[in-house]
């Protein structure tokens, strides 16, 4: 009896110093370093979570939208980063929503697949024409593409839910493995070429149609992991969308949302200190140097949030002092150039004899070295333009090109009958995927020091980066407060069917 007396005034005295003790108070200053998509949501998502009086500070050497960036071709300006977005983009559409901005629906494209000398595959205007065609040449090898896609894509689908209820992750790994299990997460660990092999894709099909897409979608062939294949499969779905003034416009109105102050600056090392308080507490602060138009600065910092490839050919930040060291990643980005053109298609390079109907507007190339472009597509402004305003008797029209390298003036001389105006932006895209297995790269760098763009080595898109923004939001939240019960759980979809 004595005994059972003991441990409940045990019981009760712990929790009378738990009652008793004071909640943490949310960190005084946060870092992001980056201003695209990525970075910004991330400010966005973590004002929410932290409240009105945390002062969040965003580092952007270039501009705002990173990736997502524009062309101008007289006077119009053009999508060159990322360019469409999926009708299942959550975060996407609660953006354009929250922040008073415009969805503009793309216009369906009328595609063709050529492979040096002939179109190998090529849609008309006609719609059961095309379901002919397809099925004629491919049988039902795109509907079970569609059937494939939309089954990653629910399973995907999943992390909204996840994150709905405020639960997140600590590594890409447990974040997969909780959407779907051993099944999901050997997404990442198989080649897309093995998974659709695998599935019954005829080669004739992964050649035609699913080696062009990923050309266009990530310059890369059909040895990436089959994850980010599927994403790319996605962009073939009815009902893309893109932002009315073009989609960078989303990353701007993040920071406005978040009352983030922007620092226009290159940030050079992260450095930790840490103090001991007159109570004898610990205090762990991240001391950031950065470079800007006015010279050096420093300021200190209670989380940092990296929202920039740790690339060195794209961030040269230092981590000084780290035990163990904190990796900055080798792996190469890919180079992709975008050329935009007003002018008058050369129909007869594509083997289209005069007088000529040239029927397509979205050119994809297959995997042949003599191509210098992986794809031609008519595009619009991303702002509306009356289209005679874009075009004249002579048939020029606004023609996008992604490529390699900068084209050269007999390029543009073969694939254009004549043409005025020409702009182009050349960028690191996407990582360069390498066989499966993939390794991915950890979110949590540090302590307090978190990865956003760990999620690219799945795969990258604008929603994938806001997914992974919403993830470190919540982990930096929950980790800050010792809320563990969030982090990594397992058997999500169901403990939330019991919740629900």
């Amino acid at each position: 009896m004595q005994q059972i007396l003991l441990i409940a005034v045990a019981i009760l005295s712990s929790l009378q110093v738990i009652l008793t003790q004071e909640p943490r108070s949310p960190p005084s200053k946060i870092a992001i370093v980056g201003a695209g998509i990525g970075g910004t949501s991330a400010a966005y998502f973590l004002r929410q979570k932290f409240g009105k009086d945390v002062r969040i500070d965003i580092f952007e050497k270039g501009v705002v939208g990173g990736r997502l960036s524009t062309v101008e071709v007289d006077g119009n300006h053009y999508e060159a980063g990322g360019s469409i977005i999926h009708p299942l983009n959550l975060h996407m559409k609660a953006f354009v929503k929250d922040l008073g901005l415009t969805a503009l629906s793309l216009p369906k494209n009328q595609l063709g697949v050529y492979n040096g000398d002939e179109f190998v595959f090529q849609e008309s205007e006609c719609f059961l024409m095309n379901i002919i065609n397809k099925v004629w040449k491919y049988g039902m090898n795109f509907l079970r593409l569609s059937m494939w896609v939309e089954d990653i894509l629910e399973k995907f689908m999943r992390i909204y839910q996840y994150q709905r209820f405020d639960y997140s992750f600590s590594s890409m790994e447990s974040m997969f493995h909780a959407l779907g299990g051993k099944d999901f997460s050997s997404k990442l660990n198989t080649t897309l070429s093995e998974a659709m092999q695998n599935y019954g894709f005829s080669q004739k099909f992964i050649d035609d149609i699913v080696t062009p897409t990923m050309r266009i979608n990530y310059g890369q062939g059909v040895e990436v992991n089959s994850f980010v294949g599927a994403v790319s499969m996605s962009c073939l779905d009815p009902g893309q969308w893109a932002v009315e003034g073009g989609n960078k416009l989303v990353c701007s109105r993040l920071i406005d949302a978040s009352e983030a102050q922007l620092i226009q600056g290159s940030v050079t090392s992260v450095q930790e200190n840490v103090h001991i308080t007159k109570s004898g507490d610990t205090v762990r602060l991240y001391e950031v140097r950065y470079q800007t138009s006015n010279g050096a600065g420093q300021d200190f910092y209670d989380i940092i949030i990296i929202a920039t490839p740790l690339n060195k050919a794209i961030s040269k930040i230092e981590f000084q002092g780290f035990n163990p060291p904190i990796e900055t990643f080798s792996k190469p980005y890919i180079q992709v150039v975008t050329t935009v053109v007003h002018g008058k298609i050369n129909a007869s390079f594509f083997g289209c004899s005069k007088p000529c109907h040239f029927g397509v507007s979205e050119i994809f190339t297959t995997d042949n070295p003599k191509h210098f472009v992986s794809s031609i597509s008519r595009i619009s402004p991303v702002t509306f333009v009356p289209e005679s305003h874009l075009s004249n008797s002579s048939g020029y029209e606004i023609w996008r090109m992604f490529s390699p390298e900068l084209l050269t003036d007999d390029q543009l001389g073969l694939l254009f009958e004549s043409y005025e105006g020409v702009g182009a932006k050349k960028w690191l895209a996407y990582p360069q995927y390498t066989n499966a297995p993939e390794k991915l790269p950890p979110i949590m760098l540090h302590h307090g020091i978190y990865y956003v763009n760990s999620i690219e080595w799945a795969a990258s898109a604008m929603e994938i980066c806001a997914v992974s923004a919403k993830n470190v939001a919540l982990l930096s939240y929950h980790r800050w407060y010792d809320m563990d019960t969030h982090v990594d759980q397992d058997d999500l979809a169901e403990r939330l069917k019991s919740e629900l």
